[in-house]
């Protein structure tokens, strides 16, 4: 059977190391370094994974490239007599992905969209690189599609800020049911409050 196009674009990138798409990497993240931390994009750079969580090119659809520092979180040094190992410093993670902290970055900049989804396109030393898919929830062109449609229902706001994309489920632990995951709905904060 021959494989589509997409199945060798998904080919290259699923170890780019191997494949041609280093070089291209290492050449963007020349231009990407210099621009803001929230880009819009004409298109996706990884075709295959975007049509894949519900990009299509049409109005009412918008591509932004995020940059997110990468890392935990860097505290400040408490000033009193410890020593370093004892003053809780280092190895402090954040409550959420680094891919999560850019669906919200680009649902802040584009206030009138919702985040559909993301995908991962590059990273270096100290930043990495998201590219969010944007849908606009009031454009006739949404409001008549079969797929995205239901992104005009107002239930919707404000999807990326409570953890309903597809990383902010998997952040949240959604992703399993049963043994092992009693504490994690109906979330993880409100678990220990129920009948209070």
């Amino acid at each position: 059977m021959s494989k589509s196009m997409y199945a060798y674009v998904r080919e290259a990138w699923k170890k780019p190391d191997e494949s041609e798409v280093k070089q291209l990497l290492w050449n963007r993240m020349q231009i990407w370094r210099r621009e803001g931390s929230v880009v819009r994009v004409e298109r996706p750079t990884r075709i295959d994974r975007a049509r894949a969580l519900g990009y299509r090119a049409k109005l009412g659809i918008v591509v932004a490239r995020v940059s997110v520092r990468r890392g935990g979180h860097r505290k400040s040094r408490y000033i009193r007599g410890r020593r370093t190992a004892r003053m809780g410093m280092r190895k402090s993670t954040m409550g959420k992905s680094i891919q999560r902290i850019a669906e919200e970055r680009a649902s802040r900049k584009f206030r009138n969209m919702e985040v559909l989804n993301s995908y991962w396109v590059g990273e270096d030393g100290r930043h990495k690189w998201y590219e969010v898919i944007l849908v606009d929830g009031h454009h006739p062109a949404i409001v008549n599609d079969k797929h995205l449609g239901w992104m005009a229902d107002s239930v919707h706001r404000g999807r990326a800020e409570r953890g309903l994309t597809s990383s902010g489920l998997k952040g949240r632990g959604m992703r399993r049911r049963g043994k092992g995951t009693e504490h994690t709905r109906p979330s993880i904060r409100s678990n220990g409050s129920k009948g209070k």
